[in-house]
């Protein structure tokens, strides 16, 4: 799998084009939940897409602190071929850019519980108690990098 990673305003009409093909045959029709998949955090997020050949396989977005939550985020994670650790592979993609990009030691997610133990893999960790969204059951998790809070702290002891 090719990873791409690219800001709202450098995606392709293409790209564009997959992205939400790709939202909304998952989101909308295959989990049969009508909502406005198109929303206003596309524009402040850093979209990664996974390709096998020109095709579009997996999908995330990284969310900058205080669009949905007072973290950075990821969100509308996606894989259009199953089996292959494809949305895992971009997972780890996406925490490693909200901490670059968005300098986050925490990282948000909204997970449908049925895949949470893809996200305790990668060391999200339930946050909250289950809650239905658009009729479909998620949990909050946490990703909380450690080090970074270690060394965020050990800097405000030296001053």
């Amino acid at each position: 799998m090719h990873i791409i990673i690219k800001r709202f305003n450098e995606l392709t009409t293409q790209q564009l084009y997959q992205i939400y093909k790709a939202r909304v045959d998952v989101f909308v029709v295959e989990q049969n939940c009508p909502y406005h998949e198109i929303d206003d955090y596309d524009p402040t997020s850093i979209h990664i897409m996974g390709y096998d050949n020109d095709q579009l396989v997996s999908y995330l977005r990284v969310l900058p602190p205080h669009a949905t939550f007072d973290t950075a985020s990821i969100g509308r994670v996606l894989s259009l071929v199953r089996h292959k650790h494809y949305a895992q592979t971009l997972l780890k993609e996406g925490i490693q850019v909200a901490q670059t990009a968005f300098h986050a030691d925490t990282i948000t997610i909204e997970a449908q519980t049925y895949a949470r133990s893809l996200y305790e893999k990668l060391g999200f960790v339930q946050t909250s108690a289950p809650f239905l969204e658009d009729g479909i059951e998620h949990i909050q998790m946490q990703y909380k990098n450690t080090l970074q809070i270690q060394n965020k702290e050990d800097n405000k002891t030296k001053k």
